[in-house]
């Protein structure tokens, strides 16, 4: 059974890889992390001990860890797209599997780290940062679910399913990947 693949223009503005919306989804996220960044870099000003002392509380190896789980998982979504448009499903699909193993290493690491945060009591309401952090790391977290979940539901008969599945499905997971790489520095380096 040859399976026909659409051939998109990438060099037209209204398809980009996954398509326009998506990727305006993609850019209202990275505007709304990006604008709290510059908030929780704003509010550091009024107390910059308060800041780097919380930050200090942060597990540096663990945001690492997570760090190098989420652009490993993210370099094998890459070569799974690249699998599937040479049709070849079932490594595209391995790879797959390997990046959602990626993505649930980073899910247990970080649930590993809001139990410590939890137990030693550093919640939401402890201070400024820690308000910031659970708000910006949890909403990451969810992402990283959704794009577990996505990544799970195209793997499922991925012959059947169309190249802009893939793409846009690959680009919600680098998304995430690229808001951790926003989170990661400024919560756990900067301070």
């Amino acid at each position: 059974m040859e399976i026909k693949t659409l051939h998109i223009n990438y060099r037209n503005l209204y398809y980009p890889p996954g398509g326009i919306l998506l990727w305006i989804i993609i850019f209202l996220e990275l505007i709304t992390f990006g604008m709290s960044l510059v908030a929780l870099v704003f509010s550091s000003r009024d107390n910059p001990h308060l800041f780097h002392e919380s930050s200090l509380h942060l597990n540096k190896t663990f945001g690492t860890i997570n760090t190098i789980f989420l652009l490993a998982s993210g370099f094998f979504v890459a070569n799974a797209v690249h699998n599937f448009k040479e049709n070849n499903f079932k490594r595209a699909s391995n790879q797959f599997k390997i990046a959602m193993l990626g993505g649930l290493l980073f899910i247990l690491l970080k649930s590993i780290e809001y139990y410590a945060k939890i137990e030693s009591g550093f919640v939401l309401d402890t201070n400024t940062f820690f308000n910031f952090y659970w708000l910006l790391t949890g909403f990451h977290l969810i992402h990283v679910i959704v794009g577990l979940v996505i990544l799970f539901l195209l793997n499922r008969n991925l012959k059947t399913k169309a190249i802009e599945d893939i793409e846009a499905s690959a680009a919600f997971w680098h998304m995430c990947d690229l808001i951790w790489l926003l989170l990661f520095p400024v919560l756990y380096l900067i301070f």
